[in-house]
């Protein structure tokens, strides 16, 4: 018997699997371990007996294929620019394991060509309930990589988007995509690996796909796991300070590199490229297609491109340290208030209430070395959230470390005086590294220093109806047939405007972000929004005007039934609200209906806020809403057209693909990418973000390959990375992100890789956009 066909029929401890050790020592353990029926080979790629009855292909081609004469592994050749690209293990009899026992998938993997590959891991049980997890295949080597199947109670209560490896192990800890929540994985009928809408092709090799039961956790894994800094006090990365002084000296050197920068020697005082066409100058930004190529043209005339970093302020720096007020004062909101929660910075708490602090969440409050006596020097970064869109603390005490590290790295002559010097510092950070806009959710009190052109931005939030689509990550949307909905956009949009006071160094005004319009991957969710404002009665103001439609269209209600294929009763049964939320099939008249309300909906919330920008600020572009990837159908494209002036779309992928964004050539119209980022584990932080990297040089490139995918194509005129600083440790108070999607750490230390692909690709980032257009 072959040392690596030992290996299969061997289930030992995931220390045993996850370190090497002798095969003599596996052979020791073989029959043992194995009579006791704790691992299950999915497949081995070698054995004949693997409990796997079908692998599928998905927009991929695998294959299995010898390294050795023992040693046999699934190579996968994964396909760029495809919705989905990889293969899916399936049984007809599920994997069965035991409920009181807690396991983990684990899998070894490389990928191939000297890239990492970034890939996901879909595990599904027998009822159809999946959890998703990711992770970057490393190149060169073989590395085990492990999905922990039992999540714990500890793991939500904690706040965390995800926690840290609670045992020690070499292998990697695939991160959870989305939210922690407990599935009964207790009989498994499937796992896929895979790219989702991947840029480059790329090739990864698998072996031993596995599942075994967890090692003992460490009591103590959340304990202590955050140092005075911010920073992770049980990890060493490159950029980790030990000190205040170090702190303060690395400031002191950087401050004198930036003190010697100078725009690059291409740019208009705009940003604009100074050595390019000249064309009409309107004092203010606008759009412009010249030579096939969408762009926007700045103040002066020259031609633009917004490449920068969305962000940029204190506002979700803050995290939840565990401890609460009793004062109820604290809690209570302004139902006037424009600006949600997650959107305010620092908020002060009176000394006297602070005395009333107590611990909530114990839990939490532990994973924290030291925090700031209350009545400290640096206790003006504590603040307080009202409340949280996701997690177990719905409000109390927040910290900013990455606020108070401002502090010490710059000290204090005045009152915040730090806070000066810190928007000095990011202005002249970003004209160094050659950006040439800031991205969207900027401090405001960046808007008229006027170094460098913003985006302003708006909410609408108020209490006026509000409709679901069925896919409703961050809430309903609003209801835009509401007159409180067209109250509160002219409020909002009034507010923005005051901030604004018409600075040309304004580009645009983006309002509202990722809002829940459905999406085409099922009916009920593409028409989910007029679906559900069929189920309600007549007090709905979109069920008036979607009834108000269908009449005009039906004289009878028996000529509606006829093109739905339905048995409706009467005109007064359909105004008293039918669900058909749940319905499987439709006619394709209802189909047609549907498609009509749904854009008639849309087009009434794009117009509203057209109307108001347009009285408030006619001189600034409106850019839409951010469209999510997982939330926009035709129908609201179709709708947003007639009004914005740049469609605006947040993209967390690898790259900008042709598949996908074939739309944009029907559409014809400029378009920018309002988020995206990449993540690396080298940074200290406990989830690398949304796209995961290797270590930060491979985050870099992988920066590299996204930006340039969008400055090569003609029809995008800038790209926000998402964000400037990175993510708590310890999550954002908002929703638990703790993910590394900074230029700059918690420490205000900017990533060293990052800043030198910065410089790299914004030299060159006019003549590889506009090198081919001719002067004028």
């Amino acid at each position: 018997m072959s040392a690596k066909t030992l290996y299969k029929v061997t289930l030992l401890s995931l220390v045993t699997i996850f370190s090497c050790q002798e095969k003599k020592e596996e052979s020791q353990e073989a029959k043992k371990i194995w009579n006791y029926n704790s691992e299950i080979v999915i497949n081995d790629f070698e054995s004949d007996t693997v409990s796997v009855n079908t692998i599928k292909d998905i927009n991929a081609t695998s294959k299995v294929i010898s390294l050795s004469e023992n040693n046999k592994v699934l190579k996968v050749a994964i396909r760029g620019d495809e919705k989905e690209s990889g293969v899916k293990f399936s049984t007809n009899t599920p994997w069965k394991l035991d409920k009181n026992k807690k396991y983990n998938l684990v899998f070894d993997a490389k990928s191939e060509n000297g890239s990492s590959s970034f890939i996901n891991v879909v595990v599904t049980n027998s009822k159809n309930q999946s959890t998703r997890r990711i992770v970057s295949v490393q190149p060169n080597e073989f590395k085990s990589y492990y999905f922990e199947l039992t999540t714990q109670k500890e793991d939500i209560e904690s706040g965390l988007r995800d926690t840290p490896p609670a045992w020690e192990t070499e292998a990697v800890h695939m991160k959870i995509n989305g939210l922690l929540s407990i599935i009964d994985f207790s009989e498994i009928k499937s796992i896929q690996i895979y790219r989702s809408q991947g840029y480059k092709n790329k090739t990864v090799l698998l072996d031993n796909i596995r599942i075994v039961e967890s090692p003992e956790r460490d009591p103590n894994f959340l304990k202590g796991i955050v140092d005075k800094f911010g920073q992770n006090a049980k990890v060493d990365f490159p950029i980790k300070v030990s000190s205040d002084e170090e702190l303060k000296n690395i400031a002191d050197a950087e401050l004198k590199t930036l003190a010697e920068y100078t725009l690059m020697p291409d740019r208009s005082q705009y940003g604009g490229w100074k050595n390019g066409p000249k064309l009409k100058a309107t004092g203010y930004f606008r759009k412009e297609k010249i030579n096939g190529k969408w762009a926007l043209v700045d103040p002066e005339g020259y031609l633009f491109f917004s490449i920068g970093l969305a962000n940029v302020r204190m506002a979700n720096s803050t995290t939840y340290t565990g401890i609460d007020y009793t004062d109820e004062k604290l809690k209570h909101r302004d139902p006037e208030d424009v600006t949600p929660e997650d959107s305010k910075g620092i908020v002060a708490v009176p000394k006297e209430i602070m005395k009333t602090a107590h611990v909530t969440n114990k839990l939490r409050n532990d994973m924290f070395v030291e925090l700031p006596a209350v009545d400290g020097p640096l206790a003006d970064h504590y603040s307080y959230r009202k409340e949280s869109h996701f997690g177990p603390i719905e409000h109390g005490q927040t910290y900013s470390f990455y606020s108070s590290n401002l502090e010490r790295r710059y000290g204090e002559q005045y009152p915040k005086s730090y806070v000066d010097k810190w928007l000095q510092v990011t202005e002249d950070r970003m004209r160094n590294w050659g950006f040439t806009s800031f991205g969207n959710w900027i401090d405001p009190a960046f808007y008229h220093r006027n170094k460098l052109p913003f985006f302003a931005n708006g909410w609408i939030i108020g209490d006026f109806q509000k409709v679901y689509s069925g896919l409703d990550y961050w809430g309903p949307m609003p209801d835009p047939f509401d007159p409180e909905f067209e109250r509160r956009a002219k409020k909002s949009i009034a507010v923005v405007a005051e901030e604004v006071k018409n600075n040309p160094w304004c580009i645009g005004v983006f309002i509202d972000n990722e809002r829940s319009w459905g999406a085409t991957s099922a009916k009920k969710y593409h028409y989910g929004l007029v679906l559900d404002g069929l189920s309600k009665d007549m007090t709905s103001y979109l069920k008036r005007h979607s009834i108000k439609i269908l009449r005009k269209k039906y004289a009878k209600i028996t000529d509606l039934n006829t093109a739905w294929n339905t048995k409706i009763t009467s005109w007064k049964a359909l105004e008293a609200g039918i669900d058909y939320k749940s319905k499987e099939e439709y006619s394709e008249e209802m189909i047609a209906d549907l498609s009509v309300l749904l854009e008639a909906f849309a087009t009434k919330y794009f117009q509203v806020i057209h109307d108001a920008l347009e009285k408030k600020m006619p001189n600034h572009m409106y850019l839409g809403c951010r469209f999510a990837v997982w939330g926009v159908t035709p129908e609201v494209r179709k709708s947003a057209a007639k009004f914005v002036d740049v469609f605006s779309y947040n993209y967390y992928k690898e790259g900008i693909g042709k598949k996908y964004w074939k739309f944009l050539e029907e559409v014809d119209m400029p378009t920018l990418i309002g988020e995206y980022h990449m993540g690396a584990p080298d940074s200290g932080l406990l989830h690398s973000g949304l796209v995961h990297a290797v270590d930060q040089d491979d985050r870099a490139k992988m920066w590299e390959d996204y930006a340039n995918s969008v400055i090569d194509n003609p029809y995008l005129v800038g790209c926000h990375w998402f964000q400037y600083l990175d993510s708590p440790l310890t999550g954002r108070a908002h929703d638990g992100e703790n993910y590394n999607v900074g230029f700059v750490s918690a420490t205000d230390i900017p990533y060293p890789s990052m800043i030198k692909k910065a410089k790299e690709i914004n030299s060159g980032l006019y003549t590889r956009r506009f090198g081919n257009t001719d002067h004028k």
